[in-house]
């Protein structure tokens, strides 16, 4: 009785593991841009006005994943883990234009 409950615990251990870690990954993203945020507002790479934008997309990506999580249970499902990452991938991509642009905080 005892190994089933250790052998059943570690199955839905290996199950619930990834998408718990996909849920971490998106958060580790949404982190990082932040951080990616702030320095270009820091070292001027970013205007005021930039930084707004890109801080509204980002958190409209975190109260999806919020939403996301509350609806599964605390699980991102994997089309939910893919349209959160394609959307990290393409504010990741117009960070890295807005803050290599020619505009500057003045």
């Amino acid at each position: 009785m005892f190994t089933k409950i250790v052998l059943s615990t570690a199955l839905l251990a290996a199950f619930v593991a990834p998408l718990a870690a996909n849920a971490g990954e998106v958060q580790n993203r949404i982190n990082n841009q932040n951080g990616r945020i702030n320095q270009g507002v820091h070292n001027g790479s970013l205007t005021y006005g930039e930084y707004h934008r890109l801080d509204r997309s980002e958190d409209r990506i975190q109260a999806e994943r919020n939403r996301d999580l509350r609806r599964d249970g605390g699980h991102l499902t994997a089309g939910q883990y893919h349209s959160l990452n394609h959307q990290e991938n393409n504010l990741s991509d117009r960070i890295y234009f807005d803050k290599h642009n020619q505009a500057r905080q003045h």
